[in-house]
């Protein structure tokens, strides 16, 4: 039994590819959490997705049990924590969970934008942190350099910054010193009413929801009644354990402890990440301040390709729902690609995910629509809707204005690419708000509109930097904009899949790119199909596909204007009209890819 100061909760945090899991690796096998022959690469990343991809997507905990130099025997709760700007949510919820942080800063990369993001995050939660410069075996390392951008960027003492590399194991020892010497102990009255921090919950097919807590108050005993503080249900804990990594079964939790416990709960909408628990004997009166929920900030519509698969496709996304609260998802269908779903998601990385993990795990053949945001559009009467798909936008008239989502960004950047990468900020009616240097890079903040960054911001930048930049945002709330909903329209149908939301000042150009790649996708047919850019019911570009002409007069030889081959080209001319009138046109599923190839050249 350990006493509640030789507890050490503490979450890692990290750019995206800096080393946490790696880290969390060798910490796990110094404290011998694991043996020799179960350890292996990222232990803590569970989904064959995360190992490949080499991100952590869920974030994960692990208690370990550490003997300091001293012969005192410490209990440290890990929390691996997600770099990637799409998961910053699952960050903060584990930062809630810990009194202090480890930040892992890359020592051949130095400071990358999402390290300062969640550095700030950290700090907003008042933790202790202890810099470590990771990588330090590699030719590349520069230890000096790294710890005067910290110092310059950040503003982080880095005098007892360890140096260490996960892969060779070194500094290890010291990082584990350091977390017992720096970070605080939990604080907390164990003889207090039991109050719990619910920090995330999964679905596992066996227990049903897995909760996973943090005892802030009091104990958490096997049996015990309680009470969800949100929603006023009342349970009994059937089972109570930590993670070692594996699952241990135990009969308690107490107070600065982090484990897991099931109570037969079914559904994973019953338990609200960020809740308080507590004994449903004695209520508490208030509950924690919770965080905020993650909402999905990028739609886009899901169909499947063979309209056969849209039950299997269903299946899939309720699935993943269980284990991912922070996507959602509602039926739809659209007179050109059929039944499917319009799913919200919290960045674009989260979508890739998502339709990836759909197409992997349930073999479904998957056709994304063009990602957009929510809009808020107010009405002349006062009413105000949030609007996800351009295609239901109500009629113009009725509309007072549109405010759209903006968001500030922040870019980090060897100072060769600035130039170009100002000059995408601009194009993309971007506001620059600040600009400062460390050594030879430049740290640039810009006010951007969500719906200019969905599409291709990152690979742009990606691409003009040669990879070296690094891109983080977090939103700022909605501001009014000069938007249009710009329809396509085949053969004078509106074709609801390609309707778009879109600046004024770009509306004319890609109507027009839209329209000139329509014509080069839809195959021909027997008559001439138009195919239109219109804003409200102003046709703003037009391309025209021709029809295949069938030579009528190839049996009549020689003469001038006959009336018998007047009549010819009258019969066929009515023919066409009427097949003009009646054709239905078919879009081919690559016309609709090809458009969305647009948005991202």
């Amino acid at each position: 039994m350990s006493t509640i100061n030789n507890i050490r909760n503490f979450a890692i945090i990290a750019h995206i590819d800096h080393g946490k899991s790696t880290i969390a690796d060798r910490i796990i096998h110094s404290c011998g959490g694991l043996t020799e022959r179960e350890m292996k690469a990222q232990v803590l990343d569970s989904m064959d997705i995360e190992r490949e991809r080499g991100i952590t997507i869920k974030a994960q905990t692990v208690k370990l049990n550490y003997k300091a130099k001293d012969g005192t025997n410490y209990i440290l709760n890990i929390i691996d924590t997600p770099g990637h700007v799409d998961f910053s949510y699952e960050v903060s919820r584990s930062l809630y969970a810990c009194e202090g942080s480890i930040l892992i800063v890359d020592s051949t990369q130095g400071v990358e934008a999402q390290t300062l993001a969640n550095v700030y995050q950290a700090l907003d939660t008042n933790h202790e942190i202890v810099p470590v410069l990771n990588k330090v075996d590699l030719p590349a390392s520069d230890i000096d350099r790294t710890k005067k951008q910290i110092e310059e960027v950040i503003g982080i003492d880095t005098e007892n910054a360890i140096p260490c590399s996960g892969k060779t194991g070194e500094g290890i020892e010291d990082i584990l010193e350091q977390i017992i010497t720096t970070l605080p102990a939990p604080k907390g009255e164990s003889s207090g009413e039991l109050r719990c921090l619910l920090v995330d919950s999964w679905y596992d097919t066996y227990l049903g929801v897995v909760i996973l807590v943090r005892v802030i108050d009091g104990k958490l005993s096997k049996h015990m009644k309680i009470k969800m503080m949100s929603t006023n249900q009342e349970y009994v804990v059937e089972k109570v354990g930590v993670f070692t990594p594996k699952p241990v079964d135990i009969n308690e939790l107490n107070t600065g402890e982090i484990g897991f416990i099931t109570t037969g709960i079914k559904v994973l909408s019953d338990t609200k990440v960020g809740d308080t628990i507590c004994n449903a004997l004695k209520p508490l009166k208030e509950a924690l301040p919770g965080f905020k929920p993650s909402k999905p900030v990028v739609f886009c519509g899901l169909f499947p390709v063979d309209s056969s698969e849209f039950q299997k496709l269903k299946d899939g996304l309720a699935k993943l729902q269980l284990n991912d609260a922070s996507f959602s998802f509602e039926q739809e269908s659209s007179s050109a690609l059929g039944l499917g779903f319009r799913c919200g998601f919290l960045g674009l990385l989260h979508l890739e995910i998502v339709t990836e993990r759909l197409e992997r795990e349930f073999d479904v053949n998957l056709l994304t629509t063009t990602p957009g945001v929510v809009y808020k559009v107010y009405f002349n009467d006062g009413k105000i809707i949030d609007l996800q798909n351009p295609s239901s936008l109500p009629d113009p008239t009725f509309i007072n204005y549109i405010e759209e989502p903006w968001i500030k960004a922040t870019i980090i950047t060897p100072d060769q690419y600035l130039g170009s990468i100002i000059k995408m900020c601009q194009d993309k009616r971007g506001i620059q708000t600040n600009l400062s240097y460390s050594g030879n890079r430049a740290v640039v903040s810009y006010e951007i509109p969500l719906n200019e960054v969905v599409f291709d911001f990152n690979d742009r930048l990606k691409s003009m930097t040669s990879g070296y930049a690094s891109f983080d945002y977090e939103i700022i709330g909605h501001r009014e904009g000069d938007l249009v909903k710009l329809g396509i329209l085949v053969n004078g149908e509106p074709v609801d899949a390609l309707a778009m939301m879109i600046h004024k000042d770009f509306a004319q150009k890609t109507g027009r790119e839209v329209c000139e790649k329509l014509k080069d996708l839809i195959p021909r047919h027997n008559f001439m199909i138009p195919v239109q850019a219109a804003i409200g019911g102003k046709i703003i570009a037009r391309e025209t596909i021709k029809g295949f002409k069938k030579d009528v007069l190839t049996k009549i030889h020689g003469g001038g204007a006959t009336d018998r081959k007047r009549k010819l080209l009258e019969k066929q001319k009515k023919g066409k009209s009427r097949s003009k009138q009646f054709g239905k046109v078919e879009i081919p599923q690559e016309a609709f890819i090809g458009v969305l190839k647009i948005n991202k050249e």
